[in-house]
């Protein structure tokens, strides 16, 4: 399957896979689609940040993108990424997912980041959860009740995987500052 860095270009199908998954799902705790105005800014955020946003294109068609972010802002999480994947749903269960998790682990560790989390709405997301234990994703917890959507509380599920050595040396730019 063909993945490839996202483009300005597809963020029209972004936006539709991505307004899809909110009106319907509870992968994103957003309650209204941001638009393709929005999406592109966040596109162009990321990018401009060096992560990278993927999508994987069949036939000219977009099936499904993935991207990876900050995973909290404080500068002791820079080596951390959180990862995100909506795949279209008329393409579920094809192995998009997988294929761009796959390459998002890799164009992480191609960036030097040690440690990626997966944020999962939704304990029932049974889906997500076997795709990211597939990848090599551990259980970490569950926040119970910490989205509301649909009229219902959802639960956020955390997974977490290492990336290249992980946590087993300090990145050579790593802070030391602290060691006396």
């Amino acid at each position: 399957m063909p993945i490839r860095p996202a483009l300005s270009s597809d963020i029209p199908a972004i936006s539709a896979i991505y307004d899809e998954a909110v009106r319907t799902g509870t992968a994103s705790f957003e309650l209204q689609p941001p638009g393709a105005a929005e999406m592109a800014r966040r596109h162009a955020a990321l990018v401009e940040s060096g992560y990278p946003y993927l999508v994987l294109e069949e036939e000219g068609v977009l099936l499904g993108y993935a991207y990876a972010s900050a995973f909290r802002p404080r500068i002791a999480y820079r080596y951390t990424v959180e990862n995100s994947i909506y795949v279209d749903e008329a393409a579920r269960g094809r192995g998009v997912g997988r294929a761009l998790l796959v390459a998002l682990i890799e164009a992480c560790e191609a960036r030097g980041f040690r440690q990626m989390v997966a944020v999962i709405g939704d304990s029932a997301n049974a889906g997500s959860i076997a795709l990211h234990r597939s990848c090599g994703f551990d259980s970490i917890g569950i926040l119970p009740a910490t989205g509301l959507k649909f009229g219902r509380w959802i639960d956020t599920v955390l997974m977490q995987r290492a990336l290249g050595p992980g946590a087993s040396t300090v990145p050579s730019d790593g802070d030391d500052s602290l060691s006396g």
